[in-house]
């Protein structure tokens, strides 16, 4: 109880008297303080990485891409696969280099030395994280109300009390957080090998390049491309794996096996899945479904009983908010040793090896965000910042690779990867601007906003350290 109270005391001195390293204090963390364990090999990362994408995007995704794509939607998650697969080998290039908690801040300060931008890649990773969490402790908290038959139940107040159980989970130990993170991982995986086993024998009965009727003036190419910025986004988490880097073993090569086994795994599910998926249920009526991979269920294999489904999913749901909350509690840390927040958000556990100051500082930002309703739409701007990061990651490694005396790493990728990620990322960001739902560039914008002056009051001066 004491170590709890001293704790807590520590955030709030942090937060309300928030200072940064002077120029002239040395640090001798790796003498004085305690370090983060470094206990992840490669088969751990890459289901950590797999299961930040498996998530619940997928469970809840593919209708509404079905609805956009029609029968091609398979095509579209192909796309969407080449697009983060350039950007997840730039990220593997950058986490073999340069092995660091924060890695996108870290390597966005070392390539630029911009202490402006390098703090806003890193706040936006952290709001991405942070409206992850809150949305999937609700999603989990109205999906255990549903299965308990406990609707009178207040949502916020359950949905809290998950949030309370991560943190307690992320601050117990990393080595306890991948047991929990390959368990749901392996769960959820498997909800998607069970779709598409039972739907097997629904393939080859539809016609694969069907399109929208609404969309007849439009090219197979366009409809798909088009599609695919929805898709995409079902990829995104392979970054966090870049995150938990300093809790590696052997970072340097762990980092690049383990992201693109996840990114090509998770490929090999979606498609999979996007193609039972409208073989077995019509993509007109895919698109409606309440919980589509339910209905295909339901469909393909009557006698399954449904509530195993609505378990698989809150793992899904679980996992995601995990990782996220790990992800972020990283961020947090990593951006304190590159000066670019106060200090205190630095500090490790001595016998828990854990970031605990994060960990607790984001139980309190998410206070807040549960209790405020719905954030859906705070959610989905969240997908425009990330590509903003996407482009300045993929610039960062042009400038890196071209820079004179920059160390190479063990996994090396051709300068035009790195490119074509950037121009990618930026074709899906103006696609995204050029929606008619303004909301979503509003609260972006707004977020961008605050994290420049959040930026002003602290004064960070950003100097990367070796």
């Amino acid at each position: 109880m004491t170590d709890i109270v001293q704790t807590s005391r520590m955030v709030l001195i942090a937060i309300v008297f928030p200072r940064t390293k002077d120029a002239n204090e040395v640090t001798t963390s790796s003498t004085t303080t305690p370090a983060l364990a470094r206990s992840i090999g490669p088969a751990q990362l890459a289901l950590y990485a797999l299961g930040s994408m498996l998530g619940s995007g997928i469970y809840g995704l593919i209708g509404k891409a079905a609805g956009q794509a029609g029968s091609a939607v398979w095509l579209s998650f192909l796309v969407a696969l080449v697009a983060a697969l350039l950007t997840a080998l730039s990220y593997a290039s950058l986490g073999s280099r340069y092995p660091r908690a924060g890695g996108a801040a870290y390597v966005t300060q070392r390539a630029f030395g911009i202490p402006l931008l390098s703090f806003t890649v890193g706040l936006a990773l952290v709001c991405s994280g942070l409206t992850s969490v809150a949305t999937q402790s609700k999603i989990f908290a109205s999906n255990l109300t549903a299965l308990l038959g406990l609707e009178s139940l207040p949502v916020s107040a359950l949905a809290l009390g998950f949030i309370l159980i991560l943190a307690g989970i992320a601050f117990r130990g990393i080595r306890e957080s991948m047991w929990v993170n390959v368990t749901c991982t392996l769960i959820e995986a498997t909800g998607l090998l069970i779709v598409i086993a039972t739907g097997l024998s629904f393939w080859g009965t539809i016609d694969y390049f069907e399109t929208p009727p609404e969309r007849a003036d439009s090219t197979l190419a366009l409809v798909v491309i088009q599609a695919s910025v929805l898709t995409f986004f079902a990829f995104i988490g392979f970054e966090d794996a870049v995150n938990v880097a300093e809790e590696c073993k052997d970072p340097s090569w762990t980092i690049p096996i383990g992201l693109i086994t996840a990114t090509l795994a998770a490929a090999v599910l979606y498609i999979a899945v996007a193609i039972t998926a409208v073989s077995v249920v019509p993509w007109q009526e895919l698109k409606d479904a309440p919980s589509p991979l339910t209905e295909v269920m339901r469909r393909s294999a009557p006698d399954f009983p449904p509530i195993i489904m609505t378990l698989i999913t809150m793992f899904a749901v679980a996992n995601t908010a995990l990782v996220n909350y790990i992800t972020a509690s990283r961020l947090i840390y990593g951006m304190s040793h590159q000066k670019l927040l106060p200090t205190q958000f630095g500090a490790v556990h001595g016998e828990r090896r854990t970031p605990h100051i994060a960990i607790i500082a984001l139980f309190l930002v998410l206070i807040p965000l549960v209790l405020a309703g719905s954030i859906s739409d705070l959610a989905s701007s969240t997908v425009l910042l990330l590509l903003l990061v996407f482009m300045v990651v993929n610039g960062a490694l042009i400038m890196l690779k071209r820079r004179p005396g920059e160390a190479v790493g063990r996994f090396e990728i051709p300068i035009w990867v790195p490119a074509l990620g950037a121009v990618v990322c930026g074709g899906l960001m103006l696609t995204r601007l050029a929606s008619s739902d303004w909301r979503a560039p509003l609260i972006a914008m707004t977020l961008l906003a605050g994290i420049v002056t959040i930026f002003a009051v602290l004064k960070p001066n950003g100097q990367a350290s070796d």
